[in-house]
């Protein structure tokens, strides 16, 4: 559980696009680009991610539900809430996160700046709760934290989105190793899309092999390119 004191080994930092990230000096890695936090969380998470589903899905009721690997600070949530709610859409929304950050941590990003007031209040009251048990933010956003390492979690429910924002593979291979592949891609729905910053060739051969069809998708802002899946349907023929 997060508790209000900042550990030293975290430092908040201002991206190229204005907006701020933390700097995990123990892991020698930021949680989101330098080249831009917010720019590379709209394209990769939101863009590329949550919208493509929605608009290949043909819900005519829509609702969504997405797990992310690495909640982190809490940006893509606060994110997809927003465009969710916007879109009156249902957002049932997991995070996977091993170690948490603290309130005061994440209320000193700024972030509030880029969702409205009620989504952020709602949000920053709700986080420690959000570890044990479901949390509603507004009419339309659901949230849950597991707050264990990835190779601990389980659920018997499965996504439409995966969001997977772990570290890079340079600073946290284990993350990108095919146990951690597989075992994350068992929660993704047939049809559903799987989504990442990153795109390296052992990545696509895994997800080649666990069935999913990889498509390489333009990369934000510092990337040429980046990874996202799709979950091939099974006919019921």
């Amino acid at each position: 559980m997060p508790t209000d004191e900042q550990p030293g080994h975290l430092q908040l930092i201002a991206t190229a696009d204005g907006s701020n990230t933390i700097y995990n000096s123990h892991v020698g890695e930021n949680y989101h680009s330098r080249n831009g936090a917010l720019q590379e969380s709209r394209h990769v998470f939101i863009n590329q991610g949550l919208q493509y589903f929605l608009e290949h899905s043909g819900n005519l009721a829509p609702s969504v539900s997405v797990l992310e690997v690495g909640f982190g600070t809490g940006l893509n949530f606060l994110l997809s809430a927003d465009y969710c709610t916007q879109q009156q859409i249902q957002l049932y929304y997991t995070g996977v996160e091993a170690y948490p950050l603290s309130n005061d941590l994440i209320s000193q990003t700024g972030y509030d700046n880029y969702v409205p007031g009620e989504i952020w209040d709602a949000f920053i009251a709700s986080y420690r709760q959000s570890m044990t048990s479901v949390v509603q933010l507004n009419d339309y956003c659901q949230l849950q934290i597991a707050a264990r390492k990835l190779a601990d979690y389980r659920n018997e429910h499965l996504f439409d989105v995966i969001y997977f924002d772990a570290f890079a593979s340079a600073h946290q291979p284990e993350m990108w190793e095919e146990a951690a592949i597989t075992h994350t891609l068992k929660f993704l729905k047939p049809g559903g899309v799987f989504v990442t910053y990153a795109i390296t060739g052992n990545l696509k051969r895994i997800i080649k092999s666990l069935g999913l069809k990889v498509q390489k998708a333009p990369g934000a802002p510092g990337k040429r390119e980046m990874l996202r899946a799709v979950s091939v349907e099974v006919s019921s023929e």
